[in-house]
């Protein structure tokens, strides 16, 4: 079982900066304006030999009951007493404050090994302020400055007392490499990223499916900030699911932590292997629900539509007409599944569960050779392409290249000259013929080598 530290302290003394040191990437966003973050973002920390689970949290603060800030010190709440220690982190030039030392005897309550880090000690400010935390009781303070790595092996030396014994490395997974046995494949989590315009529900449908109030909910949109992954058991299937920060037209973003938050949910998308594009169902397939789901299209992502909020709905509007708006709207990936439900009460769960399992499969397949030559003998038959200029194109054989997205190669003679409305009619009927609804399909043209290019050389 691994070693779990929960970072905690007041907000903006760089507790985030410290969880992205000790996990060695840049996980949690970081920004000069206090409160950034809200959910708690766990992550695998290591320290020398010393390996352990590092979970970041929002800064301790006080808040109205039900509020906002109330519920994220819930979350911070949570963590502690989840972990097994704690890092209480101040800021050293800032010196101590009231709220430093109210929330030391927080820590002090919660009966568990504390290591107190001044960070930004670097320079004589840092020092002086960090002197000052002898006053909290809390032991000998720990000078460090994540931002640029110094102290971290007084930090080592601070952590190695706590553990009893180094943790095993976990196996680890390249993203890239390709696994063809179907056994070891079935074995890893989906990595699935739930996306969407700000406010759709996307953290209280993962709420629901992990049966806690583990991710903040509002009415107030943009609620989520941080891309915050959890890990799903459903009916036996492991799910690492992402939940990410609605995403607004660009023109309307102004804000450098929206930004930075819209950055860190594209992020998510790129790392998932399929992404679930949640609608508000009384505002379904608007504008930027349809740049959202050509984005998740372009970067060769499964795609499952999720209209949420059903349950609002007056008189169940017909599912079979959501079908027929998404064929419509979104030709690029169309077959893609369409699911209503209510992350609220769970209507749709199931159905939408098996449908991210199903494209998720799509996703995978690579087409028999045999049968991937007889279908483009029959599309090629049915549809020549055309002449272009007079000259007749000719299309010689196809191969599948990989899949994850499925991916194909076609050689012909002049693959400049080949339509784009061409490629897009071999695209449909590929995907028709071996039913491939909703993954993106990438077709490629490659010219074959001419054997008498070199005698016309000679020639001239």
């Amino acid at each position: 079982m691994s070693f779990t530290i929960a970072i905690i302290g007041r907000p903006n003394v760089g507790k985030s900066t410290l969880f992205n040191r000790l996990v060695g990437q840049k996980l949690a966003l970081v920004d000069d304006e206090p409160g950034v973050t809200r959910d708690r973002r766990e992550g695998e920390a290591r320290l020398g030999d010393l390996e352990f689970k590092v979970i970041d949290t929002a800064g301790l603060d006080e808040g109205a009951r039900g509020s906002l800030t109330a519920r994220m010190q819930e979350q911070t709440e949570a963590a502690i007493a989840s972990a097994d220690a704690l890092m209480f982190v101040i800021d050293a030039r800032a010196g101590l404050t009231p709220n430093d030392r109210s929330f030391a005897d927080f820590a002090r309550r919660a009966s568990k090994p504390v290591v107190l880090v001044a960070n930004k000690s670097e320079g004589k400010h840092g020092e002086a302020g960090a002197m000052e935390a002898w006053a909290l009781g809390l032991g000998e303070p720990v000078h460090v400055s994540a931002e640029h790595g110094e102290g971290l092996s007084d930090l080592y030396d601070s952590l190695r007392v706590l553990m009893p014994e180094p943790v095993e490395e976990p196996e680890q997974f390249d993203d890239d490499e390709v696994i063809d046995s179907g056994e070891e494949l079935s074995k890893r989590p989906i990595r699935v990223a739930i996306v969407g315009r700000p406010n759709a529900g996307k953290s209280t449908l993962i709420n629901h499916l992990l049966g806690e109030e583990r991710l903040l909910t509002s009415e107030e949109a943009g609620t989520t900030r941080d891309s915050i992954s959890v890990e799903i058991s459903w009916q036996g299937r492991e799910f690492r699911v992402f939940d990410t920060a609605g995403l607004r037209r660009r023109s309307r973003i102004e804000r450098k932590l929206e930004k930075l938050s819209v950055a860190d949910a594209l992020r998510a998308v790129r790392f998932a292997e399929v992404v679930v594009l949640m609608m508000d169902a009384q505002n379904r397939f608007e504008e930027q629900d349809l740049r959202i789901a050509d984005l998740i299209e372009r970067e060769g992502r499964a795609l499952v539509i999720a209209v949420n909020k059903w349950d609002l709905m007056e008189g169940k509007s017909n599912v079979v007409a959501l079908r027929a708006d998404a064929d419509h709207l979104l030709p690029q990936v169309k077959g893609a599944p369409v699911v209503a439900v209510s992350g609220l009460t769970g209507e749709g769960i199931d159905r939408l569960m098996a449908a991210i399992e199903q494209a998720w499969a799509v996703w995978n397949r690579r087409v028999p050779t045999a049968a991937l030559n007889r279908w483009f003998e029959q599309a090629v038959d049915t549809n020549p392409p055309p002449a272009v200029s007079g000259r007749r194109l000719k299309l010689n054989y196809v191969t599948q290249t990989k899949a994850r997205p499925p991916s194909f190669v076609v050689f012909c003679s002049r693959a400049d000259a080949v339509p784009e409305s061409y490629l897009r009619y071999l695209v449909n009927s590929l995907r028709a013929f071996f039913d491939l609804p909703g993954t993106p399909v990438r077709i490629t043209l490659r010219e074959k080598a001419n054997p008498f290019a070199h005698k016309r050389k000679r020639s001239s």
